[in-house]
């Protein structure tokens, strides 16, 4: 270490060869006469000269890493290195790929211990990012099994070194940079006895991995949130109250918003001219402005370019009332969502009934999923979204007192954490002397995520101030998530036990 001047990886040059094979051969003095050839090593540099690389200390030759693009699809499991590499042509390479093929990674054995592979490995992984290739995958030798191949199965062998009872230097280092072993290849390479002839295919995905779009579309990976947090005041008429809404939307949109969010029955307010009925009745009635808000929202959506989440309204529907909500894209379309879980007061005051559909929504700025308010505090239902593939989950909700709230905000956090995802959740403040069951509110709408280095330490990217009417606006970084998913400090979603569970819909 002492007399190391410098380190440099860089681009192989053909005039490297003769002392390539050298190194090639003092690296493999298991394997004779395991070389590239110069040809070989020349048709390479001409195919594929950002994938040939080598590590240089105080310009000497100390590693080398091989690779070529491949079209995944047309391999299976099966293939060997030979075929892999047409008959060691390198006629497999294609610019139309999608996966970075590894050919060879090696270490001259006086520079071993050093972390010289890592620097290799994480120059292929930034080079598929940067061509935008949906991985790297390589066939990994087994360099130790052939001590216990009359005990061990390949795939004894690996799950033994998975758990550290076996220590096999190549497979080891594999997996500690990232790579998950997938599949066990047989006569994978004939002449390494070593293996006896067996490799394991270890793979390593681009969290950053974009599929070329056949229209012109923008998938956003900083999303711009506007939480409305909406004072409940008395309204002369459903024009009054959406006048108010559109500012609020103005508002947010004005910031470059990709989302509104309104709270759970934040159209209450218009219950007021109904006090001389039931209760029952007077929500019944609140209901009948439904349709006339969406159709206003879906308008709005359009005209202020920005995903609206209308909360919640009371809806009527085969002769049954429902808490549901709509989303408001943008681009013109709605789609409905509806409180699973109706609250005790829901349905003893109200004669309200819980819904059936749970799903998540594709949007222009990724998977979103939406629950109402006493739906977060059921993590199952955010757990089923996560498997769906949600990055974002809306929670409008209406609280009375400060513990109900609490119940809210604290399982909305859980939620972010567990599911490795950004929660937003906004409610109404105020009061209503002159509505029945929806007189006081209390609130304080914020943005949670997930807890690890990439995020704020204590969970809350942005918070409302309690009680009072504002409006809340946040980014999120999408690619955050991806990261977090693959290289978190702790992966919740990945280390579930799903061999003594599992969740499903029914």
């Amino acid at each position: 270490m002492q007399d190391i001047e410098n380190i440099e990886l860089t681009y192989l040059s053909l005039d490297d060869y003769q002392e390539l094979k050298e190194v090639m051969i003092a690296s493999y003095t298991n394997m004779p006469d395991s070389y590239w050839k110069e040809s070989q090593i020349n048709t390479l540099i001409r195919l594929f000269p950002e994938g040939q690389v080598v590590i240089k200390i105080n310009n000497q030759i100390a590693g080398c890493a091989l690779s070529i693009i491949i079209d995944y699809a047309q391999f299976d499991e099966k293939n060997t290195y030979k075929e892999l590499t047409g008959n060691y042509t390198f006629s497999t390479h294609t610019k139309k790929g999608d996966v970075l093929y590894g050919i060879e990674v090696f270490i001259k054995p006086e520079f071993r211990g050093m972390r010289l592979g890592r620097r290799l490995y994480d120059y292929r992984k930034e080079l598929c990012e940067r061509l935008n290739l949906r991985g790297v995958a390589f066939g990994g030798r087994i360099p130790n099994y052939h001590k216990y191949k009359e005990e061990l199965t390949p795939k004894e062998y690996l799950n033994k070194v998975k758990r550290k009872e076996i220590h096999d230097p190549v497979l080891n280092f594999q997996i500690s940079n990232d790579f998950h072993p997938t599949k066990i290849l047989k006569n994978y390479l004939e002449d390494d006895k070593a293996s006896d002839a067996y490799a394991v295919l270890l793979e390593w995905d681009n969290i950053y991995f974009e599929k070329q779009q056949k229209k012109a579309s923008i998938v956003k990976k900083i999303v711009r949130l506007g939480l409305i947090q909406w004072q409940m005041r008395p309204y002369k008429n459903l024009d009054e109250l959406l006048q108010q809404a559109e500012f609020f939307i103005d508002a947010v949109s004005g910031y470059r918003s990709d989302f509104a969010l309104f709270p759970e029955f934040f159209n209450a307010p218009l219950m007021a001219g109904n006090n001389h009925l039931p209760t029952p009745d007077a929500i019944r009635e609140l209901a009948g402005y439904t349709e006339a808000i969406v159709q206003k929202f879906s308008s709005l959506a359009i005209s202020y370019n920005i995903n609206i989440i209308s909360g919640s309204l009371p809806e009527m529907r085969d002769d049954r009332l429902y808490n549901v909500g709509y989303l408001c894209r943008r681009d013109g379309t709605v789609e409905r969502y509806e409180k699973l879980h109706v609250t005790p007061d829901e349905a003893k005051v109200w004669g309200m009934v819980g819904g059936n559909q749970l799903k998540t929504f594709d949007t222009d700025c990724g998977k979103i999923g939406i629950l109402i308010c006493y739906d977060v505090e059921f993590p199952e239902l955010s757990r089923l979204l996560a498997d769906e593939g949600m990055d974002i989950l809306f929670v409008p909700f209406l609280t009375d007192t400060q513990n109900g709230y609490s119940r809210v905000r604290n399982c909305a956090q859980a939620r972010a954490i567990e599911n490795e995802c950004y929660v937003a959740i906004a409610g109404s403040v105020g009061n209503l002397p002159k509505v029945h069951n929806m007189d006081i509110q209390f609130a304080q709408s914020m943005v949670f995520t997930p807890c690890d280095f990439a995020f704020p330490t204590n969970g809350i990217k942005a918070e409302a101030t309690q009680n009072s009417e504002m409006i809340l606006i946040a980014d999120v970084d999408i690619d955050l998530l991806r990261e977090l998913h693959q290289f978190g400090s702790v992966k919740n979603l990945k280390d579930r036990r799903k061999d003594l569970f599992e969740l499903r819909k029914k």
